[in-house]
């Protein structure tokens, strides 16, 4: 089973698609651990991807997919894949439907996480984390039992920058222009599964499992 997962910046996605790893038995991947992974490792694609970071410039879409594609040659790969981060445009999301099929392969299914701005900016702004041993928290739905304190470790509990409503605002702006025409892209290649994100984080993966079956 090979897997695109779309939605907005905190729609789930990253929770999900551990969740249907494990279930299914294929690899999350990410696309933040493959850069992390070539630079790590020093590989010709990293350190190509490198040069253009040190620039602060952004990866151009033909090597992040080369380096997609590379992580997707791998034999963990074999029995399927959750990409979760990619493709980001329509131009990458093209590119990977060239190539696969260039291997007699293509996506099974674009997985959509449906959420409303607002809901997202609510969940995001609401979310704190220890800045000492990185346990998250939220201010609704987890909060920490005293105001401020983690409690795991006691340490202060903070909003990070990437969580507060400006960032979430414009992070969703960046979504909607650039990564959202790959869901019209997907449902008329007949792959997208649209999900309601907004119910429950138990209630979203049953639906998940409910549309892709065993």
């Amino acid at each position: 089973m090979k897997l695109v997962l779309l939605g907005p910046p905190g729609a789930g996605k990253g929770t999900h698609a551990k969740r249907l790893s494990d279930r299914y038995g294929i690899v999350h991947i990410s696309t933040g651990d493959i850069f992390r992974a070539n630079l790590k490792n020093g590989t010709p694609l990293g350190l190509k991807a490198k040069t253009y970071m040190d620039a602060g410039a952004l990866v151009p879409d033909e090597l992040t997919t080369d380096l997609v594609l590379d992580r997707l040659n791998q034999p963990d790969c074999e029995n399927g894949y959750i990409l979760d981060g990619f493709p980001r445009n329509l131009a990458q999301a093209e590119a990977l439907t060239r190539a696969l099929a260039a291997a007699g392969d293509q996506i099974d299914a674009a997985l959509n996480l449906t959420v409303d701005d607002e809901v997202i900016v609510h969940r995001m702004s609401g979310r704190r984390v220890c800045s000492v041993c990185g346990a998250s928290y939220h201010i609704v739905s987890a909060p920490t039992r005293v105001p401020g304190v983690c409690d795991r470790c006691g340490g202060p509990v903070i909003l990070r920058a990437d969580d507060a409503p400006e960032t979430v605002l414009h992070r969703l702006e960046v979504y909607h222009e650039q990564t959202e025409p790959i869901v019209g892209y997907y449902r008329d290649l007949g792959k997208e599964i649209q999900i309601d994100a907004a119910q429950t984080v138990d209630r979203v993966f049953e639906d998940l499992v409910a549309a892709l079956g065993e």
